[in-house]
Protein backbone atom coordinates (compact mmCIF):
# COMPACT_ATOMS: atom_id res chain seq x y z
CA UNK A 1 0.00 0.00 0.00
CA UNK A 2 1.12 3.53 -0.81
CA UNK A 3 -0.45 6.80 0.25
CA UNK A 4 -0.95 10.00 -1.71
CA UNK A 5 1.18 11.76 0.89
CA UNK A 6 4.08 9.38 0.17
CA UNK A 7 3.67 9.88 -3.59
CA UNK A 8 3.69 13.67 -3.14
CA UNK A 9 6.96 13.34 -1.19
CA UNK A 10 8.44 11.51 -4.18
CA UNK A 11 7.21 14.29 -6.50
CA UNK A 12 8.86 16.85 -4.22
CA UNK A 13 12.14 14.89 -4.15
CA UNK A 14 12.08 14.39 -7.93
CA UNK A 15 12.12 10.58 -7.94
CA UNK A 16 8.46 9.83 -8.70
CA UNK A 17 7.63 7.26 -11.40
CA UNK A 18 4.88 8.58 -13.69
CA UNK A 19 3.55 6.84 -16.80
CA UNK A 20 0.57 7.37 -19.10
CA UNK A 21 -2.41 5.01 -19.16
CA UNK A 22 -1.16 3.50 -22.42
CA UNK A 23 2.35 2.98 -21.03
CA UNK A 24 0.96 1.38 -17.88
CA UNK A 25 -0.90 -1.28 -19.81
CA UNK A 26 2.33 -2.28 -21.57
CA UNK A 27 4.31 -2.26 -18.32
CA UNK A 28 1.83 -4.56 -16.56
CA UNK A 29 1.86 -6.94 -19.55
CA UNK A 30 5.65 -7.16 -19.25
CA UNK A 31 6.29 -7.28 -15.49
CA UNK A 32 2.93 -8.17 -13.94
CA UNK A 33 0.51 -6.51 -11.54
CA UNK A 34 2.49 -6.89 -8.32
CA UNK A 35 5.74 -5.45 -9.64
CA UNK A 36 3.97 -2.63 -11.51
CA UNK A 37 2.16 -1.64 -8.28
CA UNK A 38 5.52 -1.24 -6.54
CA UNK A 39 7.41 0.54 -9.32
CA UNK A 40 4.80 2.96 -10.72
CA UNK A 41 3.50 5.82 -8.57
CA UNK A 42 1.14 7.76 -10.83
CA UNK A 43 -0.72 6.99 -14.06
CA UNK A 44 -2.02 9.88 -16.16
CA UNK A 45 -5.29 9.60 -18.06
CA UNK A 46 -6.83 11.99 -20.55
CA UNK A 47 -9.76 12.87 -22.74
CA UNK A 48 -10.47 15.56 -25.32
CA UNK A 49 -13.88 15.94 -26.89
CA UNK A 50 -16.96 18.08 -27.38
CA UNK A 51 -18.41 18.89 -23.95
CA UNK A 52 -21.48 21.09 -24.34
CA UNK A 53 -22.08 21.34 -20.59
CA UNK A 54 -19.31 23.89 -20.14
CA UNK A 55 -19.25 27.56 -19.16
CA UNK A 56 -17.57 30.31 -17.18
CA UNK A 57 -18.49 32.55 -14.24
CA UNK A 58 -17.24 36.11 -14.83
CA UNK A 59 -16.99 39.22 -12.66
CA UNK A 60 -16.51 42.45 -14.61
CA UNK A 61 -16.03 44.89 -11.74
CA UNK A 62 -18.19 47.98 -11.18
CA UNK A 63 -18.62 50.68 -13.80
CA UNK A 64 -18.83 54.39 -13.01
CA UNK A 65 -21.66 55.17 -12.49
CA UNK A 66 -22.41 51.58 -11.39
CA UNK A 67 -24.87 49.31 -13.15
CA UNK A 68 -26.85 46.26 -12.13
CA UNK A 69 -26.62 44.16 -15.26
CA UNK A 70 -30.00 42.68 -16.13
CA UNK A 71 -28.91 41.58 -19.58
CA UNK A 72 -25.36 41.25 -20.81
CA UNK A 73 -23.78 40.29 -24.13
CA UNK A 74 -20.19 39.38 -24.94
CA UNK A 75 -19.53 39.73 -28.67
CA UNK A 76 -23.33 39.59 -29.10
CA UNK A 77 -23.57 36.30 -27.16
CA UNK A 78 -25.93 36.63 -24.20
CA UNK A 79 -24.81 35.48 -20.75
CA UNK A 80 -27.00 34.70 -17.73
CA UNK A 81 -27.08 37.58 -15.24
CA UNK A 82 -29.43 36.46 -12.48
CA UNK A 83 -26.57 36.23 -9.99
CA UNK A 84 -25.35 39.67 -8.84
CA UNK A 85 -24.84 43.17 -10.21
CA UNK A 86 -21.75 42.54 -12.32
CA UNK A 87 -21.49 38.74 -12.31
CA UNK A 88 -22.57 36.54 -15.20
CA UNK A 89 -22.40 32.93 -16.38
CA UNK A 90 -21.61 32.38 -20.04
CA UNK A 91 -22.60 28.97 -21.40
CA UNK A 92 -20.46 27.48 -24.15
CA UNK A 93 -23.47 26.53 -26.31
CA UNK A 94 -25.17 29.94 -26.17
CA UNK A 95 -25.35 31.27 -29.73
CA UNK A 96 -24.80 34.77 -31.02
CA UNK A 97 -27.94 36.70 -31.95
CA UNK A 98 -26.23 37.68 -35.22
CA UNK A 99 -24.28 34.56 -36.22
CA UNK A 100 -25.51 31.08 -35.32
CA UNK A 101 -22.06 29.62 -36.00
CA UNK A 102 -20.54 31.76 -33.23
CA UNK A 103 -21.29 31.38 -29.53
CA UNK A 104 -20.17 31.26 -25.94
CA UNK A 105 -17.47 28.69 -26.74
CA UNK A 106 -15.81 31.12 -29.14
CA UNK A 107 -15.95 33.95 -26.59
CA UNK A 108 -14.31 31.71 -23.97
CA UNK A 109 -11.55 30.67 -26.36
CA UNK A 110 -10.93 34.28 -27.47
CA UNK A 111 -10.64 35.41 -23.84
CA UNK A 112 -8.06 32.69 -23.19
CA UNK A 113 -6.17 33.76 -26.32
CA UNK A 114 -5.92 37.27 -24.85
CA UNK A 115 -8.26 38.89 -27.36
CA UNK A 116 -10.56 41.83 -26.63
CA UNK A 117 -14.24 41.04 -26.26
CA UNK A 118 -17.02 43.58 -26.61
CA UNK A 119 -19.15 43.88 -23.45
CA UNK A 120 -22.65 45.32 -23.65
CA UNK A 121 -25.10 45.45 -20.72
CA UNK A 122 -28.50 46.97 -20.05
CA UNK A 123 -30.51 47.70 -16.90
CA UNK A 124 -33.68 49.45 -15.81
CA UNK A 125 -31.56 51.51 -13.37
CA UNK A 126 -31.91 51.84 -9.59
CA UNK A 127 -30.91 54.41 -6.98
CA UNK A 128 -27.79 52.43 -6.09
CA UNK A 129 -27.10 51.30 -9.67
CA UNK A 130 -28.17 54.29 -11.79
CA UNK A 131 -26.51 53.37 -15.12
CA UNK A 132 -28.90 51.88 -17.67
CA UNK A 133 -26.47 50.85 -20.40
CA UNK A 134 -22.76 50.29 -20.88
CA UNK A 135 -20.61 49.41 -23.88
CA UNK A 136 -16.91 48.65 -23.53
CA UNK A 137 -14.27 46.08 -24.37
CA UNK A 138 -12.57 43.71 -21.93
CA UNK A 139 -9.82 41.13 -21.94
CA UNK A 140 -9.33 38.20 -19.60
CA UNK A 141 -6.81 40.23 -17.57
CA UNK A 142 -9.40 42.99 -17.05
CA UNK A 143 -11.75 40.61 -15.23
CA UNK A 144 -11.66 40.25 -11.45
CA UNK A 145 -12.79 36.65 -11.66
CA UNK A 146 -13.01 34.13 -14.48
CA UNK A 147 -13.71 30.57 -13.40
CA UNK A 148 -14.66 27.73 -15.70
CA UNK A 149 -17.39 25.65 -14.03
CA UNK A 150 -18.65 22.72 -16.08
CA UNK A 151 -21.73 20.83 -14.87
CA UNK A 152 -21.13 17.70 -16.96
CA UNK A 153 -17.78 16.66 -18.47
CA UNK A 154 -15.65 13.57 -19.11
CA UNK A 155 -18.31 10.90 -19.70
CA UNK A 156 -17.16 7.44 -18.65
CA UNK A 157 -18.53 6.17 -21.96
CA UNK A 158 -20.93 7.54 -24.56
CA UNK A 159 -23.48 6.01 -26.88
CA UNK A 160 -22.50 5.90 -30.57
CA UNK A 161 -24.93 7.17 -33.21
CA UNK A 162 -26.29 6.13 -36.58
CA UNK A 163 -29.33 6.96 -38.73
CA UNK A 164 -31.86 4.54 -40.22
CA UNK A 165 -34.01 7.25 -41.83
CA UNK A 166 -33.81 8.21 -45.50
CA UNK A 167 -32.58 11.76 -44.88
CA UNK A 168 -29.42 13.39 -43.51
CA UNK A 169 -29.64 14.27 -39.80
CA UNK A 170 -27.67 17.10 -38.17
CA UNK A 171 -27.14 16.22 -34.50
CA UNK A 172 -24.88 16.79 -31.49
CA UNK A 173 -23.22 13.57 -32.65
CA UNK A 174 -22.35 15.24 -35.94
CA UNK A 175 -23.83 14.67 -39.38
CA UNK A 176 -25.50 11.27 -39.69
CA UNK A 177 -25.95 9.95 -43.21
CA UNK A 178 -29.21 8.21 -44.23
CA UNK A 179 -29.81 4.46 -44.31
CA UNK A 180 -27.07 3.61 -41.78
CA UNK A 181 -24.56 5.52 -43.91
CA UNK A 182 -22.14 6.15 -41.03
CA UNK A 183 -21.57 5.86 -37.29
CA UNK A 184 -20.10 8.51 -34.97
CA UNK A 185 -18.83 8.02 -31.42
CA UNK A 186 -17.39 10.02 -28.53
CA UNK A 187 -14.94 9.21 -25.77
CA UNK A 188 -11.33 7.99 -25.69
CA UNK A 189 -12.00 4.51 -24.34
CA UNK A 190 -9.19 2.82 -22.44
CA UNK A 191 -7.28 6.05 -21.67
CA UNK A 192 -10.33 7.97 -20.39
CA UNK A 193 -10.15 8.93 -16.69
CA UNK A 194 -13.33 7.27 -15.44
CA UNK A 195 -12.61 4.01 -17.28
CA UNK A 196 -9.39 3.63 -15.31
CA UNK A 197 -10.95 4.22 -11.88
CA UNK A 198 -14.44 2.74 -12.24
CA UNK A 199 -14.95 2.44 -8.47
CA UNK A 200 -13.95 6.09 -7.89
CA UNK A 201 -11.27 5.21 -5.35
CA UNK A 202 -9.01 8.13 -6.32
CA UNK A 203 -11.34 10.25 -8.47
CA UNK A 204 -13.71 12.18 -6.21
CA UNK A 205 -14.65 15.52 -4.75
CA UNK A 206 -11.47 17.59 -4.46
CA UNK A 207 -9.33 15.57 -6.89
CA UNK A 208 -6.85 17.90 -8.62
CA UNK A 209 -6.91 17.66 -12.42
CA UNK A 210 -5.55 19.32 -15.54
CA UNK A 211 -8.43 21.32 -17.07
CA UNK A 212 -7.80 22.91 -20.48
CA UNK A 213 -4.11 23.08 -19.63
CA UNK A 214 -4.65 24.77 -16.26
CA UNK A 215 -5.05 23.56 -12.70
CA UNK A 216 -8.57 22.36 -11.96
CA UNK A 217 -10.57 20.32 -9.48
CA UNK A 218 -13.41 17.83 -9.50
CA UNK A 219 -16.22 19.42 -7.48
CA UNK A 220 -18.68 16.53 -7.62
CA UNK A 221 -20.31 14.10 -9.99
CA UNK A 222 -21.79 15.69 -13.07
CA UNK A 223 -25.38 16.01 -14.15
CA UNK A 224 -26.86 12.86 -15.73
CA UNK A 225 -24.35 10.81 -13.67
CA UNK A 226 -25.60 7.22 -13.66
CA UNK A 227 -24.19 3.68 -13.44
CA UNK A 228 -21.83 2.92 -16.32
CA UNK A 229 -22.15 6.46 -17.70
CA UNK A 230 -20.53 8.47 -14.91
CA UNK A 231 -19.78 12.17 -15.43
CA UNK A 232 -17.76 14.83 -13.61
CA UNK A 233 -18.48 18.38 -12.50
CA UNK A 234 -15.24 20.34 -12.70
CA UNK A 235 -13.85 23.84 -12.17
CA UNK A 236 -10.67 25.73 -12.96
CA UNK A 237 -9.20 29.22 -13.27
CA UNK A 238 -9.70 30.44 -16.85
CA UNK A 239 -6.66 32.69 -16.50
CA UNK A 240 -4.39 29.65 -16.12
CA UNK A 241 -5.74 27.79 -19.15
CA UNK A 242 -4.19 27.30 -22.58
CA UNK A 243 -5.99 27.60 -25.94
CA UNK A 244 -4.05 24.50 -27.01
CA UNK A 245 -6.31 22.36 -24.84
CA UNK A 246 -9.69 23.88 -25.74
CA UNK A 247 -11.38 24.51 -29.07
CA UNK A 248 -14.65 26.23 -29.91
CA UNK A 249 -16.63 24.49 -32.64
CA UNK A 250 -19.87 24.62 -34.60
CA UNK A 251 -21.79 21.50 -35.58
CA UNK A 252 -23.86 22.24 -38.70
CA UNK A 253 -27.58 22.15 -38.07
CA UNK A 254 -27.09 21.63 -34.32
CA UNK A 255 -25.18 24.52 -32.82
CA UNK A 256 -22.10 25.66 -30.94
CA UNK A 257 -20.02 23.44 -28.68
CA UNK A 258 -16.53 23.40 -27.18
CA UNK A 259 -13.84 20.75 -27.13
CA UNK A 260 -12.43 20.45 -23.61
CA UNK A 261 -9.23 18.70 -22.55
CA UNK A 262 -9.15 16.97 -19.17
CA UNK A 263 -6.26 15.07 -17.61
CA UNK A 264 -6.67 13.14 -14.37
CA UNK A 265 -3.78 11.58 -12.40
CA UNK A 266 -4.46 8.22 -10.78
CA UNK A 267 -2.16 7.39 -7.84
CA UNK A 268 -1.10 3.75 -7.84
CA UNK A 269 -1.93 2.90 -4.24
CA UNK A 270 -2.23 -0.89 -4.52
CA UNK A 271 -2.61 -3.86 -6.85
CA UNK A 272 -6.38 -3.43 -7.09
CA UNK A 273 -5.91 -0.04 -8.74
CA UNK A 274 -3.39 -1.59 -11.16
CA UNK A 275 -5.96 -4.19 -12.21
CA UNK A 276 -8.44 -1.41 -13.02
CA UNK A 277 -5.75 0.39 -15.02
CA UNK A 278 -5.51 -2.69 -17.26
CA UNK A 279 -8.88 -1.93 -18.89
CA UNK A 280 -8.77 -2.39 -22.68
CA UNK A 281 -10.91 -1.02 -25.50
CA UNK A 282 -12.08 -4.57 -26.26
CA UNK A 283 -13.69 -4.72 -22.80
CA UNK A 284 -15.45 -1.34 -22.97
CA UNK A 285 -18.89 -1.75 -24.50
CA UNK A 286 -21.35 0.88 -25.64
CA UNK A 287 -24.50 1.03 -27.75
CA UNK A 288 -25.07 2.28 -31.27
CA UNK A 289 -28.28 4.30 -31.09
CA UNK A 290 -30.61 4.99 -34.04
CA UNK A 291 -31.15 8.75 -34.26
CA UNK A 292 -33.52 8.12 -37.17
CA UNK A 293 -36.22 7.51 -34.55
CA UNK A 294 -36.99 10.90 -33.02
CA UNK A 295 -37.90 9.78 -29.53
CA UNK A 296 -36.22 9.94 -26.13
CA UNK A 297 -35.78 6.16 -26.02
CA UNK A 298 -34.14 5.57 -29.38
CA UNK A 299 -33.70 1.97 -30.59
CA UNK A 300 -30.40 0.22 -29.96
CA UNK A 301 -28.98 -1.00 -33.27
CA UNK A 302 -26.32 -3.14 -31.62
CA UNK A 303 -23.77 -3.25 -28.81
CA UNK A 304 -20.19 -2.57 -29.84
CA UNK A 305 -16.75 -2.27 -28.21
CA UNK A 306 -14.50 0.79 -28.36
CA UNK A 307 -11.94 -1.38 -30.15
CA UNK A 308 -14.42 -1.90 -32.99
CA UNK A 309 -15.31 1.79 -33.08
CA UNK A 310 -11.65 2.83 -33.19
CA UNK A 311 -11.00 0.38 -36.04
CA UNK A 312 -12.92 2.75 -38.34
CA UNK A 313 -15.66 0.34 -39.40
CA UNK A 314 -18.47 -1.60 -37.71
CA UNK A 315 -20.94 -4.10 -39.03
CA UNK A 316 -24.63 -3.17 -39.22
CA UNK A 317 -27.16 -5.48 -40.88
CA UNK A 318 -24.38 -7.49 -42.49
CA UNK A 319 -22.59 -4.49 -44.01
CA UNK A 320 -19.47 -2.62 -42.93
CA UNK A 321 -20.25 0.99 -42.00
CA UNK A 322 -17.68 3.79 -41.72
CA UNK A 323 -17.05 5.13 -38.18
CA UNK A 324 -15.86 8.64 -37.26
CA UNK A 325 -14.69 9.82 -33.80
CA UNK A 326 -15.88 13.03 -32.16
CA UNK A 327 -13.05 12.88 -29.63
CA UNK A 328 -9.34 13.26 -30.33
CA UNK A 329 -7.04 10.45 -29.18
CA UNK A 330 -4.11 12.56 -30.38
CA UNK A 331 -5.04 15.44 -28.07
CA UNK A 332 -5.85 13.09 -25.18
CA UNK A 333 -2.32 11.68 -25.50
CA UNK A 334 -0.85 15.21 -25.46
CA UNK A 335 -2.83 15.91 -22.27
CA UNK A 336 -1.54 12.73 -20.60
CA UNK A 337 2.05 13.63 -21.55
CA UNK A 338 1.62 17.22 -20.36
CA UNK A 339 0.29 16.08 -16.99
CA UNK A 340 3.07 13.49 -16.71
CA UNK A 341 5.68 16.16 -17.41
CA UNK A 342 4.31 18.56 -14.80
CA UNK A 343 4.23 15.88 -12.12
CA UNK A 344 7.81 14.81 -12.92
CA UNK A 345 8.98 18.46 -12.73
CA UNK A 346 7.32 18.95 -9.34
CA UNK A 347 4.77 21.42 -10.78
CA UNK A 348 1.70 19.30 -10.01
CA UNK A 349 0.91 17.51 -6.74
CA UNK A 350 -1.90 15.04 -6.07
CA UNK A 351 -4.85 15.55 -3.76
CA UNK A 352 -6.93 13.05 -1.82
CA UNK A 353 -10.69 13.16 -2.47
CA UNK A 354 -12.57 14.63 0.47
CA UNK A 355 -15.65 12.70 -0.56
CA UNK A 356 -16.18 9.68 -2.76
CA UNK A 357 -18.37 9.98 -5.84
CA UNK A 358 -21.59 7.97 -5.73
CA UNK A 359 -22.06 5.21 -8.27
CA UNK A 360 -25.17 7.05 -9.44
CA UNK A 361 -28.83 6.16 -9.84
CA UNK A 362 -30.74 5.31 -13.05
CA UNK A 363 -31.84 8.51 -14.77
CA UNK A 364 -35.48 9.51 -14.64
CA UNK A 365 -37.12 10.88 -17.78
CA UNK A 366 -38.64 14.33 -17.79
CA UNK A 367 -42.16 14.40 -16.42
CA UNK A 368 -44.19 15.33 -19.46
CA UNK A 369 -47.45 17.25 -19.38
CA UNK A 370 -47.81 16.51 -23.09
CA UNK A 371 -50.56 14.08 -24.02
CA UNK A 372 -49.81 11.01 -26.08
CA UNK A 373 -51.70 9.73 -29.12
CA UNK A 374 -53.21 6.90 -27.06
CA UNK A 375 -55.18 9.49 -25.05
CA UNK A 376 -56.97 10.91 -28.11
CA UNK A 377 -57.14 8.08 -30.64
CA UNK A 378 -60.47 6.52 -31.63
CA UNK A 379 -61.35 2.91 -32.22
CA UNK A 380 -60.95 2.36 -35.97
CA UNK A 381 -63.38 0.81 -38.41
CA UNK A 382 -61.21 -1.51 -40.48
CA UNK A 383 -61.80 -2.88 -43.97
CA UNK A 384 -60.02 -5.35 -46.23
CA UNK A 385 -58.69 -4.69 -49.74
CA UNK A 386 -61.49 -6.72 -51.33
CA UNK A 387 -64.19 -4.62 -49.62
CA UNK A 388 -66.37 -2.95 -52.24
CA UNK A 389 -66.30 0.81 -52.70
CA UNK A 390 -70.06 0.82 -52.17
CA UNK A 391 -69.74 -0.90 -48.79
CA UNK A 392 -66.96 1.51 -47.77
CA UNK A 393 -69.23 4.44 -48.64
CA UNK A 394 -72.07 3.01 -46.54
CA UNK A 395 -69.75 2.49 -43.54
CA UNK A 396 -68.58 6.08 -43.74
CA UNK A 397 -72.15 7.39 -43.82
CA UNK A 398 -73.41 5.09 -41.04
CA UNK A 399 -70.44 5.72 -38.72
CA UNK A 400 -69.86 9.35 -39.63
CA UNK A 401 -66.28 8.64 -40.72
CA UNK A 402 -63.96 10.13 -43.30
CA UNK A 403 -61.14 7.55 -43.07
CA UNK A 404 -61.07 3.76 -43.24
CA UNK A 405 -57.74 1.95 -42.69
CA UNK A 406 -57.26 -1.03 -44.99
CA UNK A 407 -55.63 -4.09 -43.40
CA UNK A 408 -54.45 -7.55 -44.39
CA UNK A 409 -55.41 -10.80 -42.65
CA UNK A 410 -52.90 -10.10 -39.84
CA UNK A 411 -54.48 -6.68 -39.15
CA UNK A 412 -51.40 -4.92 -40.52
CA UNK A 413 -51.90 -1.65 -42.34
CA UNK A 414 -51.64 -1.83 -46.15
CA UNK A 415 -53.63 1.25 -47.17
CA UNK A 416 -56.21 3.89 -46.28
CA UNK A 417 -59.40 5.09 -47.97
CA UNK A 418 -60.84 8.57 -47.44
CA UNK A 419 -64.27 9.99 -48.18
CA UNK A 420 -62.62 12.02 -50.93
CA UNK A 421 -61.28 8.79 -52.51
CA UNK A 422 -64.79 7.31 -52.44
CA UNK A 423 -66.37 10.46 -53.89
CA UNK A 424 -63.89 10.50 -56.77
CA UNK A 425 -64.44 6.79 -57.42
CA UNK A 426 -68.23 7.16 -57.56
CA UNK A 427 -67.98 10.23 -59.80
CA UNK A 428 -65.76 8.39 -62.27
CA UNK A 429 -67.73 5.13 -62.13
CA UNK A 430 -65.02 3.14 -60.34
CA UNK A 431 -67.17 1.15 -57.94
CA UNK A 432 -65.04 -1.98 -57.67
CA UNK A 433 -62.86 -2.90 -54.69
CA UNK A 434 -61.18 -0.43 -52.36
CA UNK A 435 -57.73 -1.78 -53.23
CA UNK A 436 -58.17 0.02 -56.57
CA UNK A 437 -58.63 3.45 -54.97
CA UNK A 438 -56.80 3.26 -51.62
CA UNK A 439 -53.60 5.16 -50.79
CA UNK A 440 -50.92 2.51 -50.35
CA UNK A 441 -48.16 4.67 -48.83
CA UNK A 442 -49.69 5.27 -45.40
CA UNK A 443 -48.26 7.69 -42.84
CA UNK A 444 -48.83 6.25 -39.36
CA UNK A 445 -48.29 7.06 -35.70
CA UNK A 446 -47.94 5.00 -32.53
CA UNK A 447 -49.88 5.04 -29.23
CA UNK A 448 -46.87 6.50 -27.38
CA UNK A 449 -46.08 9.31 -29.81
CA UNK A 450 -46.68 12.85 -28.56
CA UNK A 451 -49.70 14.49 -30.14
CA UNK A 452 -47.52 17.43 -31.20
CA UNK A 453 -45.45 15.08 -33.36
CA UNK A 454 -48.59 13.49 -34.78
CA UNK A 455 -49.92 16.94 -35.67
CA UNK A 456 -46.62 17.83 -37.38
CA UNK A 457 -46.83 14.66 -39.47
CA UNK A 458 -50.31 15.62 -40.66
CA UNK A 459 -49.15 19.12 -41.53
CA UNK A 460 -45.99 17.92 -43.25
CA UNK A 461 -47.81 15.39 -45.44
CA UNK A 462 -50.99 17.47 -45.87
CA UNK A 463 -53.26 14.72 -44.51
CA UNK A 464 -56.08 14.73 -41.98
CA UNK A 465 -55.72 11.37 -40.21
CA UNK A 466 -53.13 8.88 -39.02
CA UNK A 467 -53.75 5.18 -38.38
CA UNK A 468 -52.24 4.18 -35.04
CA UNK A 469 -50.12 1.03 -35.20
CA UNK A 470 -48.41 -0.98 -32.48
CA UNK A 471 -44.82 -2.28 -32.63
CA UNK A 472 -46.00 -5.24 -34.75
CA UNK A 473 -47.56 -2.97 -37.36
CA UNK A 474 -51.13 -3.87 -36.42
CA UNK A 475 -53.74 -1.12 -36.44
CA UNK A 476 -54.98 -0.32 -32.92
CA UNK A 477 -56.57 3.08 -33.46
CA UNK A 478 -56.91 6.18 -35.58
CA UNK A 479 -56.34 9.86 -34.79
CA UNK A 480 -57.74 12.67 -36.92
CA UNK A 481 -57.14 16.38 -37.22
CA UNK A 482 -60.61 16.82 -35.68
CA UNK A 483 -59.49 14.88 -32.58
CA UNK A 484 -56.48 17.13 -32.19
CA UNK A 485 -58.53 20.28 -32.75
CA UNK A 486 -60.97 19.27 -29.99
CA UNK A 487 -58.08 18.59 -27.62
CA UNK A 488 -56.50 21.96 -28.31
CA UNK A 489 -59.85 23.67 -27.85
CA UNK A 490 -60.20 22.06 -24.40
Amino acid sequence: MKTIKEINEKIKEGNVCVVTAEEMKKIVSEIGVEKAAKEVDVVTTGTFGAMCSTGVFLNFGHSDPPIKMQRVWLNDVEAYTGIAAVDAYLGATQQSKKDEEYGGAHVIEELVRGKEVELKATSKGTDCYPAKEIRTVVTLEDLNFAEMVNPRNAYQRYNAATNSSNRILRTYMGTLLPNFGNVTFAGCGEISPLQNDPKFRTIGLGTKILLCGGKGYIIGHGTQHCPGYATLMVKGNLKEMSPEFMKAAYMPGYGVTIFVGIGVPIPVLDEEIVKCLMIRDEEIKTKIIDFGVQRRDRPVVREVSYAELKSGKVEINGELVRVSPLSSIYMARKIMEELKSRIEKGQFFLTSPVEKLSMGEPLKPMKMATKLVRSVMDKPVLIYPDTSVEKAAKLMIEKGLNHLPVIDKEKKIIGIVTSWDVAKAVASGKIGKVEEIMTKKVITTTPDEAIELAAKKMEMHDISALPVVNKDGRVVGIVTSEDLSKLLAR
